[in-house]
């Protein structure tokens, strides 16, 4: 008898678990990522001759009641259409019962990867607010996104960028401005996440026709590194949107200092972390970040979050009134660093008034006047 290489059985596995497209117009093309739920796969839409990314529910959820939460993540995302939120073409089911939906494929990196790669403070900032609007955006319809981190924001080849992994989001109204959606309840129903979970895991639950489930006080959603009290907390009647405006300042944090403000670690200990201890300051990492930044940043990531930006979009107005040289609200400024920021903004007009006035004195002093 001889024995199979463990190479040989994960290829094994690979090909047992995918899909079954027979008589869809999709071909899969390579595999790209797996969770808890589901696997995306790079696929080729034969009818437009595109490339897309294909969510598939996972095998051994088949039975199970991811059937409603993906269909729930897809209709969600469809209601969102916004540039900077990745957008659903097309959702369906397998003969095997796995529900899938097929999504822009987006070609590029994850926003930490691309942090990485020694870009410029003012590009960083430019996608952060990006992001930020993506946000106010779907706050402004009635979800919450709950797992705001640079792992779950792409940046494509020509600077766009695209807010992902919609699963676990909150959804607290239906918008007029939205098309009513027949399947409402749906989409206001709690997923259920194990407390331990460091990466989420749907745990399945069974719906009577109509029926909505609430998660109990104290399940905890998101990623502990970059959740809020609030949310660590389990406090899920609090959650709005300032507990994704203390997720995007965390991912400024991230982008400033080039790590998360809590090492990860269990996710329990991260969470009694988040709730009890102050992250460093980023200027205590890197000195050379501007006072305005870290203001920003932590005005953000208030522990209370009254105290905190009231919703994405302020954070965002925030981050551009930096960006335009201009005053931030998190930042009082002394007189020093008003005119040494009035400098920065008018540096061509100095340099010419400079220019003019060295001209002036060469004249002076080569025409004896």
């Amino acid at each position: 008898m001889s024995w199979l290489s463990d190479d040989t059985v994960e290829r094994l596995r690979c090909l047992v678990d995918l899909p079954d497209l027979n008589g869809s117009k999709y071909r899969i093309l390579r595999r790209i990522a797996s969770g808890g739920m589901g696997t995306v796969y790079l696929a080729e839409d034969t009818t437009l001759g595109r490339s897309v990314g294909l969510k598939v529910m996972n095998v051994d959820g088949a039975s199970s009641d991811l059937a409603g939460r993906m269909l729930r993540e897809a209709r969600i995302v469809a209601r969102l259409e916004h540039p900077s939120i990745v957008p659903i073409h097309d959702v369906g089911t397998l003969p095997d019962g796995r529900v899938f939906y097929a999504m822009k494929f987006v070609q590029g990196k994850r926003l930490d990867e691309y942090a990485r790669e020694g870009v410029s403070q003012s590009d960083l900032l430019r996608g952060f607010q990006k992001v930020c609007e993506a946000v106010a955006f779907a706050h402004a319809h009635g979800v919450i996104h709950r797992d705001l981190k640079p792992e779950n924001i792409m940046v494509g080849a020509f600077g766009e960028v695209l807010v992902m992994d919609w699963g676990v989001a909150k959804v607290t109204s239906q918008e007029s401005s939205l098309k009513p959606d027949p399947q409402w309840a749906l989409l206001q129903e709690e997923p259920r996440i194990s407390h331990e979970a460091e990466t989420l895991v749907f745990q399945p639950v069974s719906l009577a026709a109509g029926e909505q489930v609430r998660t109990a006080h104290g399940t905890v959603m998101g990623t502990p590194i970059y959740m809020a009290p609030e949310q660590a907390l389990g406090q899920t009647e609090r959650i709005d949107e300032r507990t994704d405006v203390y997720a995007l300042g965390a991912t400024l944090y991230f982008l400033l200092t080039g790590r998360p403000p809590f090492e990860p670690s269990h996710a329990s200990d991260v969470r009694e972390r988040v709730v009890h201890d102050t992250p460093h300051r980023p200027r205590e990492l890197d000195g050379n970040i501007p006072r305005p930044l870290e203001a920003i940043c932590l005005k953000a990531m208030a522990k209370d979050r009254r105290l905190r930006y009231r919703s994405a979009g302020e954070l965002a107005e925030d981050a551009a009134r930096y960006l335009d040289g201009r005053p931030v609200q998190a930042y009082r400024e002394n007189l020093l660093e008003r005119a040494g920021r009035w400098m920065d903004r008018n540096r061509f007009m100095m340099l010419l008034i400079l220019a003019y006035l060295v001209m002036r004195v060469l004249v002076l002093i080569f025409t004896g006047r």
